[in-house]
């Protein structure tokens, strides 16, 4: 069991990232596009696990300070580093032989996924802004995985929307180490030192709103409208600033924006705002010929 929570496998839900370029590209009824990009997918979570695996080994000191990530296995003696490192070299291999088999492109941007999370791990987490700079271009880089295999091209509006939820998400976590260190008395982590609530709160003023507003744009847009063949996205925003204003309020109200993957797992109210999105998109995007919408 511990060397299942080693692999961090709640936090592959990150990964299905990848198949964004399929849903809005409309092809997302493709099975053999949608088996490559599950291909994919397992790469990706290989890959990625390795990363949290090394970045567990260095932090393994730090993380038996912090009231959560004192229980990950190689910080609570559960997990041998020797042993947590051989299953990270075994992923790496297995991740990269997967993605080289699906194809190239894929593999170049992985390893460049790869690189990127392990220069952060090695030490540019230590760095405030470039810290939520890297985690969100780590989003940019698997949505563009995902349109290298399905040989869907990317909207630029679809990059600068998942590039600005992840700065949101990221800056959310950065405001509960936060608010440890005010009620522990201890950095969590070194970027934190460069940070306070006055700081975040703004930032996640700022990006929030600019979500909202790329969101209206991206639907609106005359690409969008010509090449999805609708143009009644806009009424999926409701959605997305319901989601966004339920995230807020766990941020503010409830103090618990620690991990972005716990509270989608665990909110009922983002995961039925997301079920309602999904559901009005794929009607909208998919069913748009059927009477009612003409």
């Amino acid at each position: 069991m511990e060397y299942i929570k080693l692999l961090r496998p709640k936090d592959w839900a990150k990964n299905m990232f990848l198949f964004i370029p399929v849903f809005f590209g409309g092809v997302f009824g493709d099975v053999t596009i949608l088996l490559h990009v599950f291909y994919g997918f397992i790469a990706f979570s290989c890959i990625a696990s390795s990363i949290y695996i090394i970045n567990d080994y260095r932090d393994r000191e730090d993380d038996r300070k912090h009231p959560v990530k004192c229980k990950r296995p190689i910080a609570s003696g559960a997990v041998k580093p020797a042993s947590a490192l051989l299953i990270c070299g075994l992923l790496i291999l297995l991740g990269f032989g997967i993605a080289w088999w699906i194809r190239d492109k894929f593999l170049f941007v992985l390893a460049i996924y790869f690189l990127i999370n392990l220069a952060y791990s090695l030490g540019l987490k230590a760095i405030s802004i470039l810290d939520i700079m890297i985690l969100a271009m780590g989003f940019v880089l698997r949505i563009k995985a995902g349109s290298v295999i399905s040989y869907v091209p990317l909207s630029e509006w679809i990059v600068i929307m998942v590039f600005l939820l992840a700065v949101f998400m990221a800056i959310g976590k950065r405001r509960d180490d936060v608010l440890l260190k005010l009620s522990s008395g201890t950095d969590m982590r070194k970027s934190i030192k460069s940070y306070n609530l006055d700081l975040l709160n703004t930032l996640l003023a700022l990006v929030s709103a600019v979500i909202i507003v790329a969101y209206l744009m991206y639907t609106m847009s005359p690409e969008t409208i010509g090449k999805l063949g609708t143009y009644r996205l806009y009424y999926t925003t409701i959605f997305v600033m319901a989601g966004l204003m339920r995230y807020l309020q766990i941020i503010y109200v409830s103090s618990d924006s620690g991990s972005p993957t716990k509270i989608l797992y665990k909110d009922r109210f983002i995961q039925i705002t997301l079920l309602l999105w999904v559901a009005s998109f794929v009607t909208i995007l998919y069913i748009k010929d059927v009477k009612i919408f003409k």
